[in-house]
């Protein structure tokens, strides 16, 4: 299980459009799976180590499940982005931005990419004093001083100004949304995601219950015989789960991600059942419909057939493995004409079919940046 660490960076820009530099660092930031909690005044400084133009300064605390080195190298990627050429690291130049990780929670670390707490936060007061404002009370892991008394013994005497100029703090998937449904086709990876999203963001997880279904593996192998028994199991516990845990929120989780929402009943029932099994399935659905609380972002992931045969296959459930192309671009099919007549339901749709976001964070990342990026009408 993972767990927020509480990191502190600082950012700094001396190049072009400062403010636009700040705040396009920012968004990214909160893009990567990083919650901004805390964004401090803009500081202005003249350059440190060099002549240049003054620079502007921030710190900002954030929370986080990435490793430390994860990180580091998710700012790297960040900067150059952003433009920042990198040459001699021992120099000191003029940049378009600059982040440095200051505060790791309360971790020392000590390798040869990384060095936590950073080794001259100490000795610049552009850095102290945007920290000092948004965590006085925070400790350095090394001195045991607050911040606020690491900025009062700082030696630094270089002017530093508090300016009027602000930067807005992005607005977190969590500060959107109180209810996120992930749907898709079978194999498209909605479990694994709203796994992850929901460590990441600490959310109530609402996951579908199919393998306890006895009748799932007996359709597989007899669709149309245990069409009808099937889809009502399935409705039927889908409505007593959601109807569940959706009515009340966890006391410290007021976020609910699904890997599933009702409709999906509906969608499926569609395709596998006959005309008369699918009329008396649809007076059942539309009663229980009506009670279900809808989701306030309903995300479709969308992967080619190709890709979603791959992924059946690697996952190895035997009775899975005999479905067939045709029965995937059914279900597809349906959710494509449920997406168009729902219109009261804000919709996303991502492509994931040349994605991974299971074992690469920048996929993960990239799926995390559309949900940021998207505006509910």
């Amino acid at each position: 299980m993972k767990t927020q660490k509480t990191t502190y960076l600082s950012l700094g820009s001396n190049l072009g459009d400062r403010l636009k530099n700040l705040q396009m660092a920012i968004d990214l930031i909160e893009q990567i799976g990083c919650r901004i909690s805390n964004v401090s005044s803009v500081y202005q400084t003249a350059s440190w180590g060099f002549e240049s133009d003054d620079f502007l300064n921030i710190c900002i605390e954030v929370s986080s499940n990435l490793k430390p080195e994860s990180l580091l190298k998710s700012v790297l990627k960040i900067e150059t982005d952003l433009g920042r050429e990198r040459g001699n690291l021992s120099e000191y130049k003029a940049r378009i931005i600059d982040i440095d990780v200051l505060l790791f929670d309360h971790e020392i670390i000590l390798n040869t990419n990384l060095t936590i707490p950073h080794p001259h936060m100490l000795e610049r007061k552009f850095v102290l004093a945007p920290l000092a404002e948004i965590a006085p009370d925070v400790k350095h892991p090394i001195t045991k001083n607050t911040i606020k008394k690491c900025l009062e013994n700082c030696t630094d005497t270089s002017e530093i100004l508090k300016t009027d100029l602000t930067l807005k703090k992005p607005i977190s998937i969590i500060e959107k949304y109180n209810y996120i449904a992930i749907e898709g086709n079978i194999g498209a990876g909605k479990t694994t995601l709203s796994k992850m999203l929901g460590v990441d963001y600490n959310a109530k997880l609402v996951l579908e219950r199919f393998a306890d279904n006895p009748f799932l593996p007996k359709y597989y192998n007899d669709m149309e015989r245990y069409a009808f028994p099937l889809e009502m199991s399935f409705l039927a516990d889908r409505y007593q789960q959601l109807s569940d845990d959706l009515a009340q929120f966890d006391l410290f989780k007021n976020f609910i991600i699904s890997d599933y929402y009702i409709f999906k009943s509906l969608i499926f029932a569609q395709v596998s059942l006959s005309k008369d099994e699918y009329k008396l399935y649809r007076r059942i659905f539309d009663v229980m419909y009506k009670e279900i609380t809808k989701p306030d972002l309903y995300i479709y992931l969308y992967q080619n057939t190709e890709s979603l045969l791959d992924n059946i296959k690697n996952r190895g459930r035997h009775y899975e493995q005999n479905i067939k192309p045709d029965y995937l671009e059914q279900i597809h099919q349906g959710y494509v004409n449920f997406i168009k007549t729902e219109q009261d339901l804000n919709t996303l749709i991502i492509d994931v079919s040349e994605m991974n976001f299971e074992k690469n964070i920048t996929d993960y990342q990239k799926v995390i940046a559309e949900i940021n990026k998207y505006n509910p009408v």
